[in-house]
């Protein structure tokens, strides 16, 4: 009984592990990633305007804070008008990451 507690406990603390790594990011390869790739639509910084209608980043890291699984969906399928852009896990990661780091009103 007690060897199938063990190999239990040790088969879901190693199914978990990689989620868990992979679901931290980086939260600095996502501000990259942002600034080359999304600042031409929405407002990186308070001062600055979003256009076309994109939610300034404060909004979005808000939402994120929120509903950070959302804001995964979002990136693996985006929308109209969002362009249809092709993100690694790795890269969603991050991005999240980023937003995470980001201050909210």
């Amino acid at each position: 009984m007690m060897r199938y507690a063990i190999i239990t406990v040790t088969a879901v603390s190693l199914a978990w592990t990689p989620v868990a790594l992979a679901a931290a990011g980086n939260a600095e390869a996502g501000r990259q990633l942002v600034m080359r790739s999304c600042s031409s639509c929405h407002a990186t910084e308070a001062a600055k305007t979003a256009t076309d209608n994109a939610p300034p980043f404060s909004a979005v890291a808000k939402t994120n804070k929120e509903n950070p699984a959302w804001i995964r969906g979002w990136l693996m399928n985006p929308h109209p008008p969002m362009p249809n852009i092709s993100l690694s896990r790795q890269q969603i990661d991050s991005i999240v990451a980023y937003l995470s780091s980001l201050p909210v009103e």
